[in-house]
């Protein structure tokens, strides 16, 4: 997979802005990093924060894990594969990521992540935009990376209810990474993980 033509980049970011802009892995989901591994993020603290996301780019295979139902207290999770292909933009001070997810009834969703990061706040905004639903953008996650992890919240709602929503990075690698998503209909008091993601890179970073 090559990554999109300059052309397809600004198709892209056009089709953005016009709604308002949000493989098998080698690594089990939920397990610790091999003993060898060099962790990516352990960012020197005067380092950048705008470049948190540049180990990101690039193409990567996906073992999506995901629960059935959210807060419903349901224990049944589905499996299912995908790739994401990731670039850089606004000069480096924000990124795409291009999600497709091969489900397991043979059908093939598609889904657009982009991020800035904003020099005032020091923080990134993510946003995410569904294949499915591509007149809706949903409310951007705000945090950033420490000591190897990323961490982005939001308050938002789910069928009708207020919740706060958490994405992680963590296990972050040269090669592999792990990314969570969880719902809190308590305010934050407690997490219930739906959603997790294990990556492997399928080929090196090519910068535009």
């Amino acid at each position: 997979m090559t990554l999109p033509s300059s052309m397809e980049r600004r198709a892209l970011l056009c089709a953005l802005a016009g709604v308002g802009v949000a493989g098998a892995s080698a690594t089990a989901i939920g397990a610790a990093p091999a003993a060898n591994a060099v962790p990516a993020h352990t960012r020197n603290p005067a380092a950048d924060p705008m470049h948190d996301f540049d180990e990101f780019f690039g193409t990567w295979h996906v073992r999506h894990r995901r629960l059935r139902e959210r807060l419903a207290g349901s224990t049944d999770w589905i499996e299912f594969e995908g790739s994401q292909m990731m670039w850089p933009v606004l000069g480096g001070a924000g990124n795409v990521t291009d999600n497709v997810f091969n489900l397991n009834d043979g059908t093939v969703q598609r889904g657009v992540t982009l991020r800035a990061f904003d020099r005032k706040t020091q923080q990134w905004s993510i946003w995410w935009l569904a294949g499915n639903d591509p007149t809706r953008l949903d409310v951007p996650v705000v945090g950033g990376f420490e000591r190897g992890t990323g961490a982005f919240y939001a308050d938002d709602s789910f069928k009708g209810r207020p919740i706060k929503v958490r994405f992680l990075w963590k296990n972050i690698t040269h090669d592999t990474r792990q990314w969570e998503q969880a719902f809190s209909g308590d305010a934050g008091k407690s997490w219930e993980t739906n959603w997790i993601a294990a990556f492997t890179r399928a080929e090196p970073a090519r910068h535009p």
